[in-house]
């Protein structure tokens, strides 16, 4: 058996150092994270453009005034818990532009009704505060009012109906969902 010598040329060459030729952004690491980088920041813009440009509503002028009301609100309610049961009798399937009668009852803790100087309801739109809309309540019977509200559009709506007795006021709010 013989052997034959090997040649250099069948050798393979050593990998050759970068030249000055080869840049980094030849590489598809650097390509996939440059990608990466302004994929992040086109999000980030639109975000930021479509925060500015679309405005849900939702700031409302007197905010300090409101936040204090919200405040008299649980406090009342605490208070009329003690004085009054407030309940409100609303139907599940209310739907946008359709007129729906709401319920509201008012009775004196041994159960008796009450009759107090007005009974308002606010509806108010989270979502867009121009369609917020108030209708006062109308006697049925001593400590039941009522009042046929249409909301104009479907989605999350609060509603809060007030009673005034004199000095005092009483709250009671509620979340609906309006179908479309």
């Amino acid at each position: 058996m013989t052997r034959t010598p090997v040649s250099a040329s069948h050798v393979p060459p050593a990998e050759a150092p970068l030249s000055a030729t080869q840049s980094a952004w030849q590489s598809p690491w650097v390509r996939a994270w440059i990608a990466l980088i302004v994929v992040v920041l086109a999000v980030n813009i639109l975000m930021v453009t479509l925060a500015v440009v679309t405005s849900p509503g939702l700031v409302v002028d007197d905010y300090y005034e409101r936040g204090r009301a919200m405040e008299e609100s649980i406090r009342s309610r605490a208070a009329a818990n003690k004085d009054h049961m407030l309940e409100a009798d609303i139907p599940p399937d209310l739907r946008a532009g359709q007129p729906k009668n709401l319920r509201f009852f008012v009775v004196d803790k041994v159960g008796q009704p009450v009759t107090p100087d007005a009974v308002r309801l606010f509806a108010y739109r989270p979502s867009d505060a121009g369609q917020d809309f108030s209708l006062p309540m109308l006697v049925e019977a001593p400590g039941r009012y009522g009042a046929e509200v249409s909301f104009p559009l479907p989605g999350l709506w609060d509603m809060l109906i007030e009673v005034t007795e004199g000095e005092a006021s009483y709250r009671l709010d509620k979340r609906l969902y309006v179908n479309p």
